[in-house]
């Protein structure tokens, strides 16, 4: 979108639709168990649907990674990625659909290969885009969580990444908003770092440098459960997966609002978003002409 005023305006956040962990998780073998996948694509259908029921529409649809279960060079990979697509063909031809890549989907040490092998099938795997005076970035996560095959395609990102802060910076944009699979941290900056966030220095270096560059917000999936917590300003919202559930939540969907002065989001059950849409005080908000 152009860069004129178009908020207040809400966009979805899903995460982990991951086609084949619920039955690798259930039999117990999350390496080769993931030859059934029925009952993901029936939450992705799900999940497309109650989208595309919603008035007004959001301005976009964004998947914060793990597409897929099966690694890169797994037997039911190539599968399961022409189902997510097969489903998702459906979502309301007014939403553009926004990917970002998870450790499942380009490999938990990612190379060259994984990573042009998914940039052919869902598109970049860092760039950023304008909604109104809002700036959004999708990064590449897995480039900090180990680059040690492709240490020359975190260089490059991390380049990219501090000449798009200086152009929102120069814009004087409303507001910076990040997007990436795995969660700088879930409830505390200072936790301890294991799979589901990210090494301490690497973690510090970043928030250091997205609270400098004024970003509100880092969205991110992975965890398969809903968390968050903030850093200096920086709000950091774990968001559970459309897919196989790891806590006590709901497979489901985040409905984010975004204002002239804050972003408001709630995290909707899918049958909830499907039955009774977004609740009246978002939809008073959206209402609102700033």
């Amino acid at each position: 979108s152009s860069n004129s005023k178009e908020w207040p305006f809400y966009f979805i956040q899903g995460a982990d639709p991951q086609f084949g962990l619920m039955k690798a998780w259930a039999v117990g073998d999350t390496n080769n168990g993931d030859d059934e996948w029925g009952e993901e694509i029936k939450l992705a259908e799900q999940a497309v649907q109650a989208i595309n029921k919603l008035n007004p529409k959001p301005k976009f649809f964004v998947l914060c990674g793990d597409l897929i279960h099966g690694m890169p060079g797994s037997q039911w990979r190539k599968d399961q990625e022409q189902d997510l697509k097969n489903v998702l063909k459906n979502t309301d031809q007014d939403i553009p659909l926004v990917f970002v890549s998870g450790n499942h989907d380009i490999g938990n040490t990612p190379t060259k290969e994984t990573i042009d092998n998914y940039c052919k099938n869902w598109g970049d795997d860092y760039f950023s885009f304008w909604v109104g005076g809002v700036f959004f970035l999708v990064l590449n996560s897995q480039l900090y969580f180990d680059s040690s095959k492709c240490p020359e395609l975190k260089q490059a990102q991390d380049v990219w990444l501090n000449e798009q802060l200086a152009v929102a910076q120069k814009h004087k944009c409303k507001h910076i908003i990040v997007f990436q699979h795995i969660p700088l941290f879930l409830k505390k900056p200072d936790e301890a770092h294991d799979y589901f966030n990210l090494e301490k220095s690497v973690r510090q270096e970043i928030m250091e440098k997205f609270h400098k560059a004024g970003i509100k917000a880092v969205f991110s999936g992975h965890y398969h459960r809903n968390a968050g917590g903030s850093y200096r300003g920086l709000e950091m919202v774990v968001s559970s997966a459309i897919g196989c559930q790891l806590g006590e939540d709901t497979h489901g969907l985040r409905v984010v609002v975004v204002t002239d002065e804050k972003i408001v989001h709630r995290y909707y059950s899918l049958n909830e978003l499907s039955s009774q849409g977004i609740e009246k005080e978002l939809l008073d908000m959206l209402a609102k002409q700033n």
